[in-house]
């Protein structure tokens, strides 16, 4: 029987220290091979063009330029046989996740994971399986779902405002309009996110990205 190939994996992050473990970690791993390193995103898609990995393990932030999802974007756009992109970061973050999701990611782990799972997640990913948890699918799809809710450049405006602490009236005098005007955009932003509360309508705002 034909042994499978080994499963090519370019390694992207912008602490040495962190690509050193990740490859000591993956080359001892059969049917792993690291094909090479990539300190920024720049790097990663030179890097991905020159040496045809099966998946690259990215970082969410990498300094200045492209970031992870930049990165992701670019990669998914090549012609010929483009990799997965597993994204492992620090950043636990709903709107950081779907970002990273609608970039075309197959998987999203944070750098705490268990070696083993972080192993598990390339092959996945190399077989064509998305890589993420029943929660980070759960918070994926509620932020979605949010950020469909379709609230207004006025609404959003008017959240800004109450995540910064303003009352009512000190909203009604920042944009010029009428307290009653505050409250019916208040009134119809919790409609379309399904709260109840101005602090439940922050946090719903705030988690799908709609907020600063």
């Amino acid at each position: 029987m034909t042994r499978p190939r080994d499963i090519r994996v370019l390694v992207v992050d912008d602490h040495p220290v962190v690509r050193a473990g990740l490859r000591a970690l993956l080359e001892t791993k059969p049917g792993i091979l690291v094909v090479g390193e990539a300190a920024d995103g720049v790097a990663a898609v030179r890097g991905a063009e020159a040496d045809r990995p099966d998946v690259v393990l990215c970082d969410l932030r990498l300094g200045e330029g492209l970031d992870g999802v930049a990165v992701t974007k670019a990669l998914r756009h090549l012609a010929d046989q483009p990799p997965q992109v597993v994204i492992l970061t620090t950043y636990d973050h709903d709107a950081d996740i779907v970002r990273a999701v609608e970039a075309g990611a197959a998987g999203y782990l944070l750098k705490d994971a268990a070696p083993d799972d972080i192993v598990s997640a390339i092959a996945r990913a190399h077989a064509g399986e998305t890589v993420l948890d029943a929660d980070l699918s759960r918070r994926v799809i509620d932020t979605m779902r949010t950020r469909r809710a379709g609230l207004s450049g006025r609404e959003v405006e008017v959240l800004q405002l109450v995540a910064a602490g303003r009352s009512n009236k000190d909203v009604s005098k920042e944009l010029f309009i009428t307290e009653a005007t505050v409250k019916s955009h208040l009134y119809h932003a919790f409609a379309k996110l399904g709260v109840d509360s101005r602090t439940a309508a922050v946090a719903a705002a705030r988690t799908a990205g709609l907020l600063d």
